[in-house]
């Protein structure tokens, strides 16, 4: 596998998975980022590099920041799992739940992959991913219950937007943007980010 490339990974023919067994092969595998699709297949991804870690801390500190000040819910890093409702694996570069839906998962669940899609997700693009790729996550979070999605991509140096039912509006050269109603006036600061 090359420095800029990702291994997909096909199960055989009528073989199917187990959740238990996902996330043992992930915990065995702790250096690597592992994602499942729906279909079952396992996508191995490449470490990002220092500018993506530099701009996915920026990003996940500000929504810590923000939730820290309002206690609304509880907010995830990129290497959370959240097993989909379309029993994919995902893990966002930052997202967040509310405290509802933190408080009805047993103790178990909290400390496997958890058992649903983040009410918002955000997504950063690195080196490695391909803007096709991630459009496709983004849908799928929204398809599966997520009510507020981001692709920041540095590169194009946009924002697209993604909610239920609603065409995806893309931001280009933007300060800030907001995720209100969502997750009530907090704004990510782009500077640093795009």
């Amino acid at each position: 596998m090359l420095a800029n490339e990702n291994l997909t990974l096909h199960p055989p023919a009528n073989h199917e998975l187990s959740d238990d067994w996902f996330f043992d092969f992930c915990a065995a595998n702790r250096d690597l980022h592992i994602e499942r699709t729906a279909h079952g297949e396992i996508l191995i991804m490449a470490p990002t590099g220092g500018e993506t870690g530099y701009r996915n801390s920026k990003l996940s500190f500000q929504l810590e920041l923000w939730n820290r000040r309002t206690k609304l819910g509880v907010t995830f890093d990129s290497s959370t799992g959240f097993r989909l409702p379309n029993g994919a694996n995902r893990s966002p570069d930052a997202a967040w739940i509310p405290n509802e839906w933190w408080e009805r998962l047993s103790g178990e669940e909290r400390q496997r992959f958890l058992p649903l899609s983040p009410l918002f997700a955000i997504e950063l693009r690195s080196a490695t991913d391909t803007p096709s790729t991630l459009r496709a996550k983004m849908q799928e979070y929204i398809d599966n219950g997520t009510e507020l999605g981001w692709l920041i991509d540095p590169f194009e140096r946009t924002v697209e937007v993604y909610r239920p039912e609603a065409e995806v509006t893309v931001w280009q050269g933007v300060q800030t943007i907001s995720a209100d109603p969502i997750l009530p006036d907090f704004e990510l600061e782009l500077d640093d980010i795009l």
